[in-house]
This record gives structure tokens, sequence and C-alpha cells, in this order.
């Protein structure tokens, strides 16, 4: 049986020469992303590569240098080294690579996501309007939590998708928003949301034995209203039961800008000896979740998995070290869309899905203007590769 990557988009034209710019601290995935590229388009055979259509189709990279300069005072400027006329071009950006750093006034300053978002306006001013067609790849969608007014607040996410489609950008592709109806703000552009869930259930499956996939063993949590979502379509491709908890706020006080939280109340059925699959969009400090698998376990649950897209961690590892120690939680599953500190990465509880791969499909896909729909919703494959781990097939 030929790989899926042989049967994608073997005879339609490329709509221009692909090229992919990383922005500062990218690199790593974008340089994962290029190699399956690359090995793609060698292996690919089609009657028509050695037209003029498919000109530049087979080169030994696709990313383009780019980089943005700063002067002594800290303010940049975006500069790309190679013509981009006529190019497909993507942009990869992660606002939330806190690792890069650059210096202002003499000091070495860490770069935050408003830094990041505004060199990412920068590369795109250079482009200066040559590109054939501009998709930003934006993992981590820039300002997301920020999604809704609540009294005298700015919608800082709205506004800057409302200024990429102004300045020119055709698509924009994020994974996992925080809200999806944030696109309401450019309903005349692309927008793609898109779901790891397939890459969790892979990771999870690769790298843990004895996994028994059925309602009398296992459950899917949503650790609130929110995540809702998340936790129907996992528990509905999985055959399982769902349950969820809910935040009880004191709404008499605020504290650090919010309502403190009291308790998360449970909503489900029995989750005794059940292993339990907690789903969310992020882990940003970690409390919530490692609060709802310690109320999961006082209420006698099995192992604890939890699935969240980015991998924040701001509150350190340290909670987490401890909780599993404890037992509390079995292992924590994120992606490597942002930045992972090295730390993370050698954690005995930590799994990593690398989403490189998938990232190369939709690109390789788009570039040949071909539908996506299929690489969106993943039923089939997570299908297979549950099949397979019933059959003893997979291996890490």
């Amino acid at each position: 049986m030929p790989n899926r990557e042989e049967k994608r988009n073997l005879e339609t034209i490329p709509v221009g020469s692909l090229g992919i710019i990383a922005l500062k601290g990218c690199k790593e995935l974008s340089e994962k992303v290029d190699a399956f590229l690359v090995k793609w388009r060698a292996e690919r055979e089609s009657e028509h590569k050695g037209s003029l259509a498919f000109a530049g189709y087979q080169r030994d990279s696709y990313l383009l240098e780019a980089k943005v300069p700063r002067f002594g005072s800290g303010e940049g400027k975006g500069q790309i080294l190679e013509s981009v006329r006529g190019v497909d071009l993507f942009l990869l950006v992660d606002v939330l690579n806190y690792s890069q750093t650059y210096s202002l006034c003499g000091q070495e300053n860490h770069m935050s996501p408003d830094d990041h978002y505004q060199d990412l306006k920068r590369i795109i001013a250079a482009v200066g309007g040559k590109a054939r067609r501009i998709t930003v790849i934006m993992p981590f969608l820039y300002e997301s939590r920020q999604h809704k007014r609540t009294a005298r607040e700015s919608l800082d996410c709205a506004i800057a998708l409302q200024e990429l489609v102004k300045m020119g950008v055709d698509n924009i592709i994020t994974f996992d928003a925080h809200d999806p109806r944030v696109q309401n703000a450019i309903p005349l552009n692309g927008f793609e949301t898109v779901q790891p869930a397939y890459q969790f259930i892979k990771g999870l499956l690769k790298n843990y034995k004895g996994l028994e996939l059925d309602a009398q063993h296992m459950m899917v949590i949503s650790p609130d209203e929110g995540g809702m979502k998340r936790a129907i379509y996992i528990a509905n491709v999985l055959g399982l039961d769902m349950g969820m908890f809910y935040k009880r706020r004191d709404y008499t006080r605020i504290v650090d800008g919010r309502n403190p939280i009291i308790a998360h109340e449970f909503l489900g059925s029995d989750v005794e000896g059940k292993d339990m699959i907690i789903i969310d969009d992020m882990i940003s400090s970690g409390d919530s979740a490692l609060e709802v698998a310690a109320a999961l376990k006082e209420r006698k649950a099995g192992r604890i998995f939890i699935f969240a897209t980015f991998g924040l961690f701001t509150g350190g590892l340290e909670k987490f070290d401890k909780a599993y120690e404890r037992g509390i939680i079995t292992r924590v599953l994120t992606t490597n869309l942002i930045y992972q500190t090295p730390e993370l990465l050698e954690r005995e509880w930590y799994i990593n899905c690398d989403l490189s791969k998938y990232i190369a499909y939709i690109i390789d896909t788009l570039n040949h203007d071909s539908s996506i729909s299929d690489l969106l919703n993943p039923n089939e494959r997570i299908q297979s590769i549950v099949a397979r781990y019933k059959a003893g097939e997979l291996q890490n």
C-alpha cells in the first residue's frame, strides 16, 4: 500500500514555487518540515514534473533566508535575503518562544509574544507584495486568550487578524485556537484551526503499553466547560465516556485580575478504576490540570494522562514532578509547536508529540491548491492506529 504522501497531489499544478520563511525561534520545527518536503518531492513521480509550471519544484531546501536585525535602541527591521517574487510563501512563527533574545541599549531582552508578532509584520512588509500568496502558520494564535470583550477591554486577537489580512496575508493556519469563533474577525479570508487529536493518540499508544481503549476502562475528561468540544471529539472517536469539571468561582473577590476558583466540581459517571485522559488546549501554570487530576484521584481514578496542545509550564516543572512522584499523573503529552525547554524533554513523565510531518502535509497540499479537508478530520487515521495498537503492532 503506498504511503499517503505518495498518493497526494500528484497531478495538480502548484500555485507557485514553494518558499518557507521561519521566523526567529521557529528554526528547529521548520527544518524538520523542510526535510519532509524535500524527501517527498524527490520521490514523487509526475508526468508534468519537467514542465514550466513545476519549475523549482524539486530543491535541496525550501527555506528562504530572512532576518530581523536590530539597532542599538532595540528597534528592528525585516530583511529577506532571497527573491520571493511569484513565490507561494509560508511564514512560520512561534510567538511563545521566550528563549530568543535581542540587545536593548546594551541589555539582553527576552522576546515576548508582542516582539515575535512585530517581527512577523516586519517580514511581511519586507515581502512588499511580491509573493504570489502569503500563508501564515502560527501554531499558537497570538493573543488568542483575549478573544472576547468583558467591560472595557481590547480585542487584541481580532485586531491582529485584521492587521495581517490588511497587510496582504491570504491564509492563517493555527492549531487548537482558544476560541475558533475569533475567525469571524476576518470572514473573507482563509482561517483554519487544526486539532492534533491524532498525534496525541499516536503519542500515547506508541509510548505506553497495557491500555484498554473501551468505555469500561477509560474516560475522557474536559477540565472546564470551554474545552467540551475537544473532549467530545476524542471520546467519540475512541468510543469512550466523557466527564467534565466546572470551576466554582468566588465572584465577590478579584485576585490577579480574575475571580479565584473555590473548587472544581465534577459532572459525569463513576470514574473508579478507569484510566483518564484530561484534554485541554494549553497548560499555562498547570494548576488547573493538576487540581483536576487530584480531584479524579480522590474519586479513585486509575492512571491519568494529560493532553495539551501547548505546554507553556509558566509555573515551572517542579509541581508536575511532585504530582508524578505521588502518582497523581502518569504522563503529560504536549506538542513541539511551541518552544520546549531541554529540562521538559528530559522528564520521565513527558511525551513529546511531533507535528512537523503534519505541517509538511498541510504546506505540500496547499501549495498544490488541493483540499486539506482529510487532514483536518483524522478519524480514519485514529481508527487505524487504535486497531494496530490492539493487534500489538505498535512499537516506539
